[in-house]
């Protein structure tokens, strides 16, 4: 398990107010495995001769603003030299307007770079995106780096910025970056499609196939049980006087357990085997639907078949009337030559 970070958090101005920019505040970053991903998909798609990409974060602000949840993000194509940096503002601006239209809940944030480097560049673009305006001004613009080296483990840090005591002038290209904490957050969905994935770099060829749900549900009875294992053993050694208790850790096993409901097992098989023929009546339903849906389909389909087949025969009929007319005719006239 990775170390936890201590931070000092100091609530009053680094800088002159005149520059435009916000008070630097405590702050708590919540990031979802979403955005995480999606970085990492950028940078894998990264030109060969770029360093690190740039991008814009989006999600959700407390009414305080002390805390930030980080829920999606997109790339910003940006060059990078040791002189200068040039980033597209007008797709940013465009694609910032697309997606709070499809998500009208989210606001801009902050930016991410997949890079733990800080340079006057970082400064430069932490100053857009924290400035008044467009930007997320008068709250700090949250930055946040992931570090993509090859072989080496995936580094999340996040920083919010102060102006610093310079010149007017320089202020556009000065930031003081201030790590603050912040927490990956996922739901269950997400913790099942994470551990799915994870499960993929123990097998060769990096593949994981998909679980059914009777596949799913043996592998969590089969995490609760090792779970309570774990438990029994721990509380066997404290009784044993084995390992030193823990009051914490007490208090929350007696809370965990009397959240269980006082239920006869026998009603709880009861209520479990309902719910297995409830769902196979509703599974049966849908098949029916489904096979009453594709067999209406077809029988339309063939009826159409047939309506051209017999238009078809219809014409070549009327056609070949009209072609014997002629034919009769002229027999007529040959009959009346021949009588005289």
């Amino acid at each position: 398990m990775a170390e936890v970070d201590s931070f000092l958090h100091l609530a009053r101005p680094l800088g002159p107010a005149a520059i435009g920019q916000s008070s630097t505040q405590p702050l708590n970053v919540v990031i979802h495995p979403q955005a995480i991903f999606s970085i990492l998909d950028h940078s894998l798609r990264r030109n060969a001769d770029q360093d690190r990409v740039i991008g814009t974060l989006l999600g959700v602000r407390s009414e305080d603003g002390s805390e930030v949840e980080i829920r999606n993000c997109f790339a910003v194509g940006h060059t990078e030299t040791q002189e200068q940096v040039e980033v597209d503002m007008e797709y940013q601006k465009h694609m910032l307007q697309l997606h709070l239209r499809a998500n009208p809940k989210e606001i801009l944030v902050g930016w991410y770079a997949t890079s733990s480097e800080l340079n006057t560049f970082s400064a430069l673009i932490q100053n857009f995106y924290g400035g008044q305006g467009e930007g997320t001004w008068p709250h700090p613009a949250v930055h946040l780096t992931v570090s993509t080296v090859p072989g080496q483990d995936i580094n999340v840090k996040t920083y919010i910025s102060a102006p610093v005591g310079v010149t007017a002038e320089r202020a556009a290209d000065s930031a003081a970056f201030i790590p603050v904490p912040h927490e990956i957050r996922y739901g269950d969905a997400e913790k099942s499609g994470l551990e799915l994935i994870s499960s993929a770099k123990e097998r060769e060829d990096r593949k994981a196939g998909v679980l059914t749900d009777i596949e799913s549900l043996e592998r969590s009875i089969e995490e609760v049980l090792d779970l309570l294992d774990r438990v029994n053993t721990y509380v066997e050694n404290v009784i044993e006087e084995d390992e030193e208790p823990s009051s914490a850790l007490g208090q929350f096993l007696l809370n965990t357990l009397a959240l269980a409901p006082k239920v006869e097992p026998a009603d709880i098989e009861r209520d479990f085997n309902n719910h297995i023929q409830d769902v196979l009546v509703i599974s049966y339903l849908a098949n029916s639907i489904r096979t009453q849906i594709d067999l209406s389909n077809r029988l339309a389909t063939a009826a159409l078949t047939m309506g051209e087949g017999e238009t078809g025969r219809q014409g070549g009929n009327t056609e070949g009337q009209k072609g014997e007319r002629p034919r009769g005719g002229q027999r007529r006239q040959n009959r009346n030559q021949a009588q005289e």
